[in-house]
């Protein structure tokens, strides 16, 4: 079974505000979890013309999951396989981004559309699902003041009921923000999960949702709460932000795989 859920996630910000955000926090929060081997690399960030979809950012990236991820995950694919290679094609307000595994290939396909509107996530189709499709559809509306990250990921400077963003006069968000704030917008995320191996479809398939659920909902906490860090951004300043990003989680990770055959040669020299 294919598992579908529509996250409806509410932001007191304008479109283009979203799209200045989402990059500038998808760069910096990149940085933040390149470490000891784990994190991300970038391997494309470049400009992309379709006839049919029209121009856009197209961007290529590995994940390096290794400790990431739960025991019982990990037990089912050997260590060398703990990547997933990410490909994302980004024609704002429309964006489409497509995860797989190199070591599980067409038994694993993981998607995002994303959709994004100025309204308070009340469109019920903004996809075009069919009549099947959205019967078989789950919404999760995402309430950035409301809901809750989990407690080792909670930061006061992180929680939008604390934080006030002074550049542009918002917040803190208190109860009932989603119907007394202007402006608003909706990031309408269809995300669709399959697995194709017995006996751990569902369980792998929930866990993705799950997970996707945290991190849509921690990472727009933080698009919020770093507002006053890009707020006046142009395009042009935040692609800067993100080769310079790129840049140096190259060298990082570079530096970490000299230091790590560096180690093991240390190691074998002494047995």
């Amino acid at each position: 079974m294919v598992l579908v859920k529509e996250f409806r996630v509410l932001l007191p910000m304008t479109v283009e505000e979203y799209r200045v955000g989402q990059l500038y926090s998808v760069a910096k929060t990149s940085a933040q979890q390149t470490n000891g081997g784990e994190g991300v690399e970038v391997l494309k960030n470049e400009p992309y013309s379709d006839p049919a979809k029209g121009d856009g950012q197209y961007t290529e990236k590995i994940y390096h999951l290794g400790a990431s991820l739960p025991g019982w995950i990990r037990a089912l694919i050997p260590a060398s396989a703990l990547k997933l290679e990410e490909r994302a094609w980004n024609a704002y307000p429309y964006c489409k981004t497509l995860i797989t595994s190199p070591f599980l290939g067409e038994k694993f396909t993981f998607t995002i559309e994303s959709r994004h509107a100025e309204d308070a996530g009340t469109q019920e189709n903004i996809h075009g699902l069919s009549d099947k499709e959205l019967k078989d559809r789950e919404v999760d509306v995402i309430d950035i003041g409301k809901d809750k990250v989990d407690k080792k990921d909670y930061k006061p400077e992180e929680d939008p009921t604390l934080v006030r963003i002074e550049k542009a006069g918002r917040g803190p968000l208190g109860e009932g923000w989603t119907k007394a704030t202007k402006p608003i917008m909706c990031c309408y995320k269809l995300v669709t999960v399959e697995f194709k191996m017995f006996g751990f479809q569902t369980r792998v398939e929930k866990f993705m949702q799950e997970m996707e659920r945290n991190i849509f909902l921690k990472f727009h906490r933080q698009v919020y709460c770093w507002m006053d860090e890009y707020f006046g951004w142009s395009m042009e300043d935040v692609r800067k932000f993100e080769d310079k990003v790129k840049l140096d989680l190259q060298k990082q990770l570079t530096k970490e795989g000299e230091g790590s055959s560096s180690s093991s040669s240390s190691t074998s020299e002494t047995k």
